[in-house]
């Protein structure tokens, strides 16, 4: 796998390059320290993961990232974050990241992140998914084309909310058999396995706002 690391501190990209040359799923590392310069580095590469700052200067992350996957719908982008940044993360889901991750992660989770997204699946720092938790907001006209019902989006709502199934079942007043189904249908319609999928999935589909 092709690793590219996008950020405008050359400290921090070299720091993390020397960390992850020594992986053997990564074949090649390559950094850029800004969106109009890793663009031009694009071409070539059949198939990557790209760490991507989300505050760069020039062009920040979530542009440099939706011209990205313009080209490379195939490759896969994780945020760097700092604190503070929330309101950058509905736009870098819309722009299509697969992961979200703190700049100050330990190592292993950096590798779980890449790990997972290679996989296809969605990472958040523990950290970043809790701040999106804590500020999603329920859209008063949800999409009308959503394959989800009424009933399945508030479900999804307190989900995505940290609720459990039978905090939910005691919120809506309804059995815990019930919200396990309704959680079920949720799983399978919007083809996730993990409440972050989710998560993803419901603001993307500007189901729910952060």
């Amino acid at each position: 796998m092709t690793l590219y690391i996008v950020d405008d501190h050359q400290l921090f990209r070299e720091g993390l390059r020397f960390l992850l040359s020594d992986w053997d799923f990564i074949s090649e590392i390559h950094e850029a320290e800004s969106g109009e310069a890793f663009l031009k580095m694009t071409d070539e590469t059949k198939e990557a993961i790209v760490l991507m700052d989300i505050e760069l200067s020039g062009i920040n992350g979530i542009e440099t990232t939706e011209k990205c996957l313009q080209q490379h719908p195939d490759w896969k982008i994780i945020a760097l974050s700092m604190y503070g940044n929330e309101n950058y993360y509905s736009g870098m889901i819309d722009a299509g990241a697969s992961g979200f991750l703190l700049k100050n992660s330990k190592l292993e989770d950096v590798k779980k992140a890449i790990s997972d997204v290679a996989e296809g699946n969605n990472y958040f720092s523990p950290e970043i998914l809790s701040g999106i938790i804590q500020n999603i907001n329920k859209k008063k006209n949800g999409p009308k084309n959503s394959k989800l019902t009424e009933r399945e989006i508030e479900v999804l709502f307190n989900i995505c909310k940290g609720l459990s199934n039978q905090e939910i079942a005691e919120v809506l007043n309804v059995s815990k058999r019930t919200i396990d189904k309704h959680r079920e249908n949720i799983l399978l319609k919007t083809q996730s396995s993990n409440t972050a999928q989710m998560v993803v999935y419901a603001i993307k589909n500007k189901i729910f706002e952060v």
